[in-house]
């Protein structure tokens, strides 16, 4: 039985993990993910992403924790984790706007792929944190290198440090999440949002990406030049004459990606 599933409709791909009770990363969760982005991410017809948990209870609930006494005393982990951080990184550095529908219970490794999103809408009910640090750990998913980037060193470290769970109104005010629905309304926020973001020009979508994920890594004199590059790519695209004339003519565009 598939772990991941994926549906299409409207240019919109929905990745749910399905691993009961509470979608934890395991294994199988991971080489699913890492086969459904390795799709997705090559697909011309799939214009966002959105990922999801199945069920009620949570988005992913952390690891597979009931694997961890075997790996205890090993020192050749490392290769291992590298693995994972290649699937997290498909999706962190996917060519197509991400968004995590938060439904439940994101902690651990779940509230770490949830990182790997441009976007991310929860649940109210939702609870987030990196509580490894009382397991004697700490964030291996590449938490303690996007949390901080996200939120800023210093809450990132508190909520490292203390291992604490947030709600979804703390998470809203600290900007770990983008909004806050009601209970149950997330699939259904992050789909209106996804279609907001497919009506624009998705070369324009792909370059505003690139340019924000790369800027941030660069001095700021090479962001802005990188800026400019990915912003003359874009003048020489079909999709700018049709925006610029759509805009001229007072009508909707009809943008084709290239």
């Amino acid at each position: 039985m598939s772990l991941i599933k994926v549906e299409k409709q409207d240019k919109i791909a929905i990745v749910t993990i399905d691993n009961p009770p509470m979608n934890t990363l395991s294994p199988g969760v991971i080489e699913g993910l890492n086969d459904a982005f390795t799709s997705l991410n090559m697909d011309d017809d799939v214009l966002c992403i959105i990922i999801t948990g199945a069920g009620e209870k949570a988005f992913m609930a952390g690891g597979d924790i009931k694997g961890f006494p075997q790996r205890i005393g090993n020192p050749n982990l490392v290769p291992g984790f590298l693995k994972t951080h290649e699937t997290l990184n498909k999706i962190d550095f996917s060519p197509k706007p991400t968004i995590a529908v938060i439904n439940g219970y994101a902690l651990g490794g779940g509230c770490e792929l949830a990182l790997t999103c441009d976007i991310r809408i929860t649940e109210e009910q939702a609870l987030l944190g990196v509580p490894e640090s009382t397991l004697g750990l700490l964030p291996g998913g590449g938490g303690t290198q996007r949390l901080p980037r996200l939120i800023g060193e210093a809450k990132a470290k508190e909520l490292m440090f203390t291992g604490q769970h947030i709600n979804a109104e703390e998470a809203l005010r600290v900007g770990l999440v983008n909004s806050v629905v009601p209970k149950g309304n997330g699939l259904e926020a992050g789909l209106k949002l996804a279609k907001r973001i497919t009506c624009n020009s998705p070369v324009a979508i792909k370059n505003i990406k690139k340019a924000v994920d790369e800027g941030l890594e660069l001095p700021f004199d090479q962001a802005i030049k990188r800026e400019a590059e990915l912003f003359q790519e874009l003048f020489l695209t079909e999709d700018v004459k049709e925006g610029v004339q759509a805009f001229l003519e007072k009508r909707k565009p009809q943008f084709i990606g290239k």
